[in-house]
């Protein structure tokens, strides 16, 4: 080869390589356009041809963008010096935009498939071997036709285009055609090409087929899925709107398709003109450029279709809106918009939950589920108690009405809790656990309000709702959330209206606080003194209807008769089941009844505990009480034990104790109503009066006040195990107390007796008789160690367990037991104690 463009010739066009003419003219003609200049003794005028190139450019673009583009394009091309040959590149794609074929008419409602029209500009003085046809050659045959020659001379073609693209259309609409099949579609992509014998299919032309044949793959598996579940029976409202707005993509898929067709080629070209008429119309490549924005769509839609066939309801809505944190702007429209048809159901729903508390939900789609066992179960209306002070049901039991359903058994509690579920796998993305808990407790709310409350104006809180709401969409959703937050805030506040205002929630727990912890002092005193006698008898010999009369005087000698009567009505005096052998004491406890709604957040497990704590602080003011009865003895007696000086040392033993023991409850009577109840209560009416969160909010501000409560007051302890380990130290020590009691009420009355004898003695030395005399000094030196041990023996037991407590409370977990133990310490006594019982004696 003589220099590098008869290589580059050779190496390009094999046919050149055995017919020396077709490789001498391609030589000559490349060389011709390399070589090409304006004029022959002048410099190029690229100028002129600039103006050539506007003037055709201002007639194919009148607005003049194309123009000015050129002239950025040719000023940037100017400026690089790598160029060297700038006149001959602009002058040679001008000629290439001079020779474009006319394109071929299309319908207005379709783009041209074709490149635009070759603009007609004046004939340029320049004179170029550029401006004859391209495809011309001497002997007058075209490129093509002597590539066909070439084809037919190796024994095949190439199969005709128009062919291909008649079966190619038949692809995308997942149809086998002549001489393309499609091979077991369902499980795999696969194609089966036809071999006709004398013709061929190059493997580009394959390769694009193949490219084209998936947008029909992923309809097919499209439209099967929307006819599947268009016959299917439980189909969900979320996948109703699916199917409609993928069928609605489908039609404009079949719209598309039918467009094409009207640009196929009618018939294989023959000529030069025909050629031309098909490189206007429709091709593979055209095809390729027209389906790729319907590929991308076909794969999202395909996708939505598969992970539809898993999902359900608020799940599906999630999955789609997945596929929205994607950087291609095209995938997130297209998702955007699916989104907004497939929530449509949604929104229905949620606008129904949101603003009337009605959940209607056929297909189990919303996040929010319903216990179908308490669909129909309706609540109670607050009437007028069974039982209390005034209305009695027997001895031994509670009064219950006359009918007996799963919300006298269960509650308002189950009624709040257990009727509907909050389910975080159906709640959609783009609302958010948050906002979905405030759906669903506005929701539960208004339904609440309506059903258990009787609330006659919820119709005006559902319209100021309403009115004040904004739209519920997928595209707003800051005016989903605004709504949202309106809808919460002002059903929550009708909620705290109707029981502190309607149902008077404080006053009935301001009743549990005076009642069953014992708050009405005077009432306590009261009761203790007119209850004692009778429970300290056998519980099977008491009757509730002595003990209801008895908390009906205890009522009108203290201030507790100034109470509202609805209040009052509800106390009621009962025993727990005994067994053989128990008193009164153990048995006796003040129920306090409470009635739909109260009972939601005043609920049985709650009353439970009140009445543990009730029972507790009954002990403590009994314990009390009887100390205190029995100090008053020991100091009125004073007088009468001054007779007996040799038991001096004994009853100063005793009062030491004694002190001991009444600092003790003292003590822990004011830890557990000023440290404990007080403090919690004050914050409990703190919250309320506030009027913040939702009935949940109320009912776990409740249960954390009782937990604290318990807590507190029973000294229960965090360690595993050893939770009642200091509340069983407390109870050994009540009844190391009543035990110390009743062994100095025995060394109180043999002290009686022995200061009788001595006063007989006396007046028989007067000489008056006033019974038998006995041997002083045996009867007293037999019957004081007899009387002295028990009493010392207690004493002891109690200093130790009193010491125990006080250590155990010195390490609690809690930080106001800990400041009990120090109160209870007094001085360090019991460390001092301890100290000394430890040092031996000398």
């Amino acid at each position: 080869m003589s220099n590098p463009l008869e290589s580059l010739v050779h190496s390009l066009v094999p046919a050149s390589r055995t017919d020396e003419r077709l490789h001498n003219e391609l030589v000559a003609h490349c060389q011709e356009i390399l070589n090409s200049r304006i004029g022959q003794n002048h410099e190029p005028d690229i100028g002129h041809l600039a103006d050539l190139v506007k003037r055709q450019l201002l007639h194919s673009s009148p607005s003049g963008s194309g123009s000015l583009k050129f002239t950025n394009l040719l000023s940037r091309l100017l400026d690089q010096p790598v160029l060297s040959r700038k006149h001959s590149a602009v002058h040679f794609l001008h000629s290439l935009a001079s020779s474009r074929p006319s394109s071929s008419t299309v319908p207005p409602f379709l783009p041209s498939l074709a490149p635009p029209p070759p603009v007609r500009s004046s004939p340029s003085p320049i004179s170029s071997p550029l401006d004859r046809t391209p495809a011309s050659q001497p002997n007058g045959k075209s490129r093509a036709e002597k590539l066909r020659e070439f084809r037919l001379q190796t024994g095949r073609s190439h199969l005709p285009e128009h062919l291909l693209l008649r079966d190619t259309l038949y692809l995308l609409q997942g149809i086998s055609g002549k001489y393309i099949r499609l091979a077991n579609l369902e499980q795999q992509h696969t194609l089966e090409f036809i071999d006709q014998g004398r013709y061929i299919i190059s493997e580009p032309t394959k390769t694009l087929i193949h490219r084209l044949s998936e947008v029909g793959y992923l309809y097919t598996r499209v439209d099967q899925y929307v006819r599947e579940r268009e016959g299917a029976a439980g189909v969900g409202m979320i996948e109703q709107s699916l199917c409609h707005h993928l069928q609605s993509k489908l039609t404009e898929y079949y719209r598309l398709i039918a467009i094409l067709e009207s640009q196929m080629p009618s018939s294989h070209p023959s000529d030069t003109n025909d050629a031309r008429e098909q490189e206007s119309g429709l091709t593979l490549r055209r095809l390729d450029v027209w389906i790729n924005e319907w590929r991308l769509r076909m794969r999202m839609m395909s996708v939505c279709v598969e992970g539809a066939r898993e999902s359900h309801g608020g799940a599906l809505v999630n999955l789609i809106h997945s596929y929205t944190d994607n950087g291609d702007p095209f995938v997130r429209k297209f998702t955007d918009q699916l989104l907004e048809e497939v929530s449509k159901p949604f929104f229905a729903t949620l606008h129904k939950w949101l603003f009337s508390g009605e959940l209607y939900d056929p297909f189990s789609e919303f996040f929010v589920g319903m216990d179908q066992s308490l669909a129909h179960v309706q609540p109670l209306h607050p009437s007028s108690l069974t039982g209390g002070i005034h209305q009695l049901s027997g001895d031994g039991g509670f009064a219950t009405p006359d009918h007996d359903d799963s919300w006298d058994r269960d509650g308002g509690l189950r009624m709040w809790e257990a009727k509907y579920e909050f389910q975080k796998e159906m709640l959609p993305m783009f609302v958010g656990e948050a906002f979905g808990r405030k759906i669903f407790s506005t929701g539960k709310s208004l339904n609440f309000i309506r059903y258990s409350c009787h609330d006659r104006d919820w119709v005006a809180t559902r319209e100021k709702m309403s009115n004040t709401g904004g739209s519920l969409k997928y595209s707003d959703i800051a005016g989903l959330e605004r709504s949202i937050d309106t809808a919460y805030s002002i059903a929550s506040q009708r909620l705290f209206d109707v029981f502190l205002e309607k149902f008077k929630l404080l006053d009935h727990l301001r009743a549990l606080k005076q009642y069953m912890l014992l708050g009405h002092g005077d009432f306590a005193d009261q009761l203790m003194n007119t209850l004692g006698p009778s429970l300290s008898r056998p519980a099977n010999a008491l009757f509730r209807h002595n003990l209801t009369a008895t908390l009906e005087t205890a009522i009108r000698s203290s201030n507790a008769q100034n109470d509202p009567s609805d209040v009052l009505r509800r106390l009621d005096a009962r025993m727990l089941e005994y067994s053989h052998g128990e008193i009164g004491w153990d048995v006796f406890t003040l129920e306090y009844k409470v009635d739909p709604p109260l009972d939601t957040v005043i609920d049985l497990d709650s009353m439970v505990k009140y009445l543990k704590l009730f029972n507790h602080l009954w002990q403590m003011k009994r314990i009390e009480g009887t100390l205190s009865q029995s100090w008053m003895r020991i100091a009125g007696g004073a007088r009468t034990f001054l007779r007996i000086p040799e038991l001096d040392p004994s009853w100063h033993q005793i009062r030491v104790v004694m002190a001991e023991m009444i600092h003790l409850i003292r003590q822990m009577q004011a830890y557990c109503q000023l440290e404990v109840i007080e403090c919690s209560w004050t914050t409990l009416v703190e919250f309320l009066n506030k009027r913040e969160g939702d009935l949940d909010a109320m009912i776990e501000a409740h249960k954390s006040y009782l937990g604290r409560l318990v807590k507190k007051i029973m000294l229960l302890t965090s360690k595993s195990g050893r939770e009642e380990q200091v509340l069983n130290i407390v109870k050994d020590i009540f009844a190391l107390i009543l035990q110390f009691r009743d062994a100095v009420d025995n060394f109180y009355n043999y002290c009686l007796s022995e200061a009788a004898r001595r006063d007989r003695a006396l007046d028989a030395a007067r000489g008056l008789y006033t019974g038998p005399e006995q041997d002083p000094n045996s009867s007293l030196e037999e019957a004081l160690p007899r009387l002295m041990h028990p009493v010392q023996e207690y004493g002891t037991q109690f200093s130790e367990k009193a010491q125990s407590l006080v250590q155990h409370l010195q390490v609690h977990s809690d930080l106001d037991c800990r400041f009990l133990g120090v109160r209870l310490n007094f001085s360090d006594y019991y460390r001092n104690a301890a100290k000394r019982s430890e040092t031996p004696k000398t």
